[in-house]
């Protein structure tokens, strides 16, 4: 199994895809190639310290573009290119990143919903002749078929990341077992609306956002909590007939593939619990199935690295990615658990060294925070991003930064330096 699993991942890492240059970069894809060549496998999650001198960057063993995000830019830009003479039309964003958003738009592309599933584009106005892509984070049945009486082939342009598929397979799986799917996400992402569509045609279905849903349910179905206020609670969020006091005798954890690993743990582990106390522990593998992490490579490789950030010390950290990434805004709820952390979607949000625009994800609100850069003999930044975010972006930031310190080396050196020491 393990030697399956292996060589199922270095399939995917290996495979190289064509996407615009501009989103590739000049120096931080030259620090990434370094640890790659150095250690493929990912065994150390450290991040790369890049000293210019009266500056610092801690650079995160692994972030940016994964195998889903490449492969979906690939196929829509192709399309594009392909099909001069045809409307072609995004599901709603191909990834949330607005600088690849803003691309696409500017090729052409039209948006029929936007990124919460509200109609912009009526199905009545697109026709069979059209070209429709699905987005990396999948999409419903329902929208499905709805394309398919439509008359627009889908199949050559399902850009739908084949580790979300999996956790398609997965909800499959846990249906044909007749055990109620317990989906670790948030409901209202594009991804989970999708996995939730597919989980619920082959059996029970719930969503849960966190440990605290997890624990609701729990209540309702003991009878703690009457009835009528799990359908208030969880509106929308159920199949059709669910019904909490007899859908929890066998059972099954999957998630959204972006969600904090820690987290879809937690809930896996507080479910297992239920079923020992419920059944006994000799009885659990009829009532609890291990469905193992659906966590793709890429989510857990940035957790992992970005773990590997908290270990260091550092004055202050920048997390670059689109403000509706869900992957991105889990990276910045770690880091900012340890240090002052700065959501930005790209260096515009840089005013100056004194300002700086960010995103508080929690209240879903941007602040501007002035004396945010700390100068001092070393200041050490630490400098991530999400996995829908192209190096280039990141690259920017990074020179932005380094504009605002005095004496430093060049990038030239720093390259020199990096490369002698991962190929010592």
């Amino acid at each position: 199994m393990f030697l399956l699993v292996s060589i199922f991942y270095i399939c995917f890492t290996m495979k190289k895809f064509e996407i615009p240059q501009h989103y590739r970069s000049s120096f931080i894809g030259q620090i990434k190639d370094a640890r790659k060549a150095l250690d493929p496998r990912k065994k150390d999650f450290t991040p790369a310290i890049l000293d210019f001198g009266s500056v610092q960057f801690l650079i995160a063993r692994h972030f940016g573009f994964c195998y889903g995000v490449e492969n979906a830019i690939e196929i829509s830009f192709r399309t594009v290119d392909e099909n001069p003479n045809k409307r072609v039309f995004l599901l709603s964003q191909m990834i949330h990143n607005p600088l690849v958003s803003n691309d696409l738009a500017e090729k052409g592309i039209e948006f029929i919903m936007d990124t919460k599933g509200n109609q912009i584009i009526p199905w009545e106005d697109l026709t069979s002749e059209d070209i429709v892509l699905i987005p990396a984070f999948g999409t419903t049945v329902e929208i499905e078929t709805k394309l398919k009486e439509i008359g627009i082939q889908i199949d050559s342009y399902d850009t739908t990341c084949p580790f979300v598929k999996k956790v398609w397979t997965m909800s499959e799986k846990l249906g044909r077992q007749e055990a109620t799917v317990i989906i670790h996400g948030k409901h209202i992402h594009e991804e989970t609306r999708a996995t939730f569509s597919h989980s619920k045609e082959n059996g029970s279905s719930v969503v849960i956002k966190d440990l605290n849903e997890a624990k609701s349910l729990e209540k309702y179905a003991n009878g703690e909590k009457p009835i009528e206020e799990f359908f208030i609670e969880f509106k929308g969020k159920h199949s059709e007939g669910f019904n909490p006091k007899t859908a929890f005798s066998k059972v099954g954890v999957v998630n959204q593939t972006t969600m904090l690993a820690s987290e879809t743990h937690e809930i896996a582990e507080f479910f297992k619990q239920l079923m020992v106390v419920k059944f006994g522990e000799n009885e659990i593998k009829n009532h609890f199935i291990d469905t193992r992490d659906t966590l793709c490579y890429a989510t857990n490789d940035n957790q992992e690295a970005t773990y590997g950030l908290m270990r260091e010390a550092a004055d202050l950290a920048i997390v670059v990615g689109g403000y509706n990434s869900s992957n991105t805004s889990h990276l910045v709820e770690l880091l900012e658990q340890n240090l002052p952390t700065y959501y930005i979607s790209d260096v515009s949000e840089i005013e100056n060294e004194q300002l700086i625009n960010h995103f508080d994800y929690t209240n879903h609100k941007m602040l501007t925070t002035s004396n945010w850069l700390v100068k001092k003999e070393k200041t050490r930044i630490i400098l991530t991003s999400g996995a829908s975010c192209p190096d280039a972006a990141v690259d920017m930031v990074l020179d932005q930064l380094l504009s605002y310190f005095d004496n430093t080396k060049s990038k030239t050196e720093i390259l020199k330096e990096h490369k002698s020491i991962y190929t010592s």
